[in-house]
């Protein structure tokens, strides 16, 4: 089980035509994803990105796969000099539709059985993949473009982790975020102590991860971890305000951003050996570690049906 990689995928989805918009005729927009819904509101110059899973919503192969394919299209149509391409995306925003859920992280059980299986392999390529697309994430896809995260629920390890990765963080006031790893005696693995150590410092990052605290986005707000706070249910149209707002300063707004990445560069080696961490780590649980890992799993999935209930009422 493994994304494809990008090379296949370029091959697939832009057939020797870098800037083409369509495949077989069918635009970005209006394809037939099964995990995620895209929109690309092309008079805002926003591209919209949410996970949609109907099952617990966690970082599976298949979710990484569909939202893989986002970010090449993105870079192959517009990584290209700003007089040169399109200028019809300006801003990148990943949401979640599941509700009260951003995501909810690693896939606990694909963990549980690689660890039970002892195949520290599996465990790598998991990683690897992640942290590739957190890169990714982190470097706008290659394209001029500003990239954000609205987090309208939870987002809790790797939800979380995936979420920091972005330009801008927006949350809604109900949204709550942290690092539970520690519990099964783990720890997040696929970004957060990067990026998070360039937010907050050493000391603060290293406490929130061993401390495995779940915080109000205020918390996180206050701690200048969340960008922006909004109330309930304003998030998409806050950003679009946002984006309206500020389009005249985009040019001075994206340089700002790419200083801080040549201040601050998060560089993919740097992802990839925390990754063999995290794996070799994961290696060592007892099987006490690894029941808390499922039984943790159970619960999320048990209150992502009841949510999902309540919503079809």
């Amino acid at each position: 089980m493994a994304f494809q990689s990008r090379v296949a995928i370029d091959a697939l989805l832009f057939p020797g035509v870098a800037d083409q918009e369509c495949v077989l005729g069918i635009p970005i927009d209006d394809r037939n994803y099964r995990e995620i819904l895209v929109r690309h509101d092309r008079q805002d110059k926003v591209f919209w990105c949410f996970m949609n899973q109907t099952g617990r919503p966690s970082y599976t192969y298949s979710l990484g796969a569909e939202i893989q394919q986002v970010q090449d299209w993105i870079g192959n149509n517009y990584a290209m000099p700003a007089s040169g391409g399109p200028d019809d995306l300006r801003y990148f925003v990943c949401g979640s539709k599941t509700p009260g859920i951003y995501n909810l992280g690693g896939d606990l059980r694909h963990f549980a059985e690689c660890i039970r299986s002892r195949d520290l392999a599996a465990m790598r390529k998991y990683a690897e993949t992640c942290v590739r697309m957190q890169h990714a994430n982190a470097n706008g896809f290659g394209a001029p473009i500003i990239t954000m995260a609205l987090v309208q629920g939870d987002a809790l390890g790797g939800g979380f982790e995936h979420a920091l990765a972005f330009d801008i963080l927006v949350a809604e006031r109900s949204a709550r975020l942290g690092l539970p790893e520690i519990i099964f005696n783990l720890f997040p693995g696929m970004g957060a102590y990067s990026f998070l150590i360039r937010r907050v410092g050493r000391k603060v990052a290293e406490n929130f991860i061993l401390e495995g605290k779940i915080h109000t986005a205020e918390e996180l707000y206050n701690l200048g971890i969340v960008d922006i706070l909004v109330d309930d249910g304003e998030g998409e149209a806050a950003i679009v305000d946002y984006c309206q707002r500020n389009q005249k300063r985009f040019a001075a707004e994206r340089a700002v951003y790419l200083s801080r990445r040549v201040t601050t560069p998060v560089e993919l080696e740097e992802l990839l050996r925390i990754t063999n961490i995290w794996a070799e780590t994961a290696m060592t649980l007892t099987d006490a570690d690894v029941r808390k890992m499922e039984r943790l799993a159970d619960a999320q999935e048990r209150r992502i049906q009841r949510s999902l209930k309540l919503v079809s009422i």
